[in-house]
């Protein structure tokens, strides 16, 4: 019950949860294969898991291009020679009202949190299946189990990542599936929230957080079970949340 040696590739992994999960797995001496949009700040992050004595490459990456996608999963067997796990955890979550008519914020939540985690799963699925083994784990949220004002469509973006992880677990026998669904954690989703009445009503549901070293965790215990044990889904909360 170990990750040490493990090739993991994070998407999304220039903040919050993603940053958290790629310190916690590479402290656990998996190799950590990290992609983001904002290379800068995966440079950042990989010069201190190196100084921690992790095992780290980047390459930027913007999860709604699938050719890129593709070579990102490309690029963790070049240089590791296997991947044994693919964290889908890129995401956005800008809220407004649906009278608001945000469409294009609509387009972009379905592209990255939708289409993103289906062109991860595209990418992967070949290279474990010859392996004959892997790991995929989905970032959905406590919005992919209910759903509240100002956050209708981010919540059914969530529930189909439930839906696809669910249905790629039913099809495959060698690869086990993962769902990891956040309660309100410390990240800069939130700031990606132009609406104003979704903004304010953002600011009393996110008034209790945990740190998103919390989520790292759960995907470390996720990924650490034995090879015939597949930890399904996991919620994880606040404490105090009463959401």
């Amino acid at each position: 019950m170990t990750i040490q040696g493990k090739v993991v590739a994070i998407t999304g992994a220039s903040s919050g949860i993603g940053e958290a999960t790629a310190h916690v797995l590479a402290k656990a001496r998996a190799h950590i294969v990290i992609g983001a949009r904002r290379i800068e700040r995966l440079e950042k992050l990989a010069e201190e898991i190196a100084l921690e004595g992790g095992s780290v490459v980047t390459q930027k990456l913007d999860v709604t291009e699938r050719e890129q996608v593709k070579s990102f999963a490309d690029f963790a067997v070049s240089e590791f020679g296997r991947l044994d796990v693919m964290i889908n955890n890129a995401g956005v979550m800008p809220l407004s009202p649906l009278d608001a008519l945000l469409v294009d914020e609509w387009d972009h939540m379905v592209d990255v949190n939708i289409k993103g985690v289906l062109y991860g799963i595209a990418a992967v699925l070949p290279i474990m299946k010859q392996q004959d083994s892997g790991q995929i784990i989905n970032i959905s949220s406590i919005g992919g189990h209910t759903v509240s004002p100002t956050a209708a469509v981010y919540c059914a973006t969530k529930f189909a990542v439930r839906a696809i992880s669910d249905g790629l677990r039913q099809e495959n026998d060698k690869i086990r599936v993962t769902t990891i669904s956040p309660g309100t954690t410390a990240s800069e989703l939130a700031d990606t929230i132009s609406d104003p009445v979704a903004r304010d009503t953002m600011k009393g549901f996110r008034a209790v957080t945990i740190n998103p070293e919390a989520i790292a965790n759960s995907i470390l215990y996720a990924i650490s079970q034995p090879a015939d044990v597949d930890v399904s889904e996991i919620i994880i909360r606040p404490t105090a949340s009463p959401y």
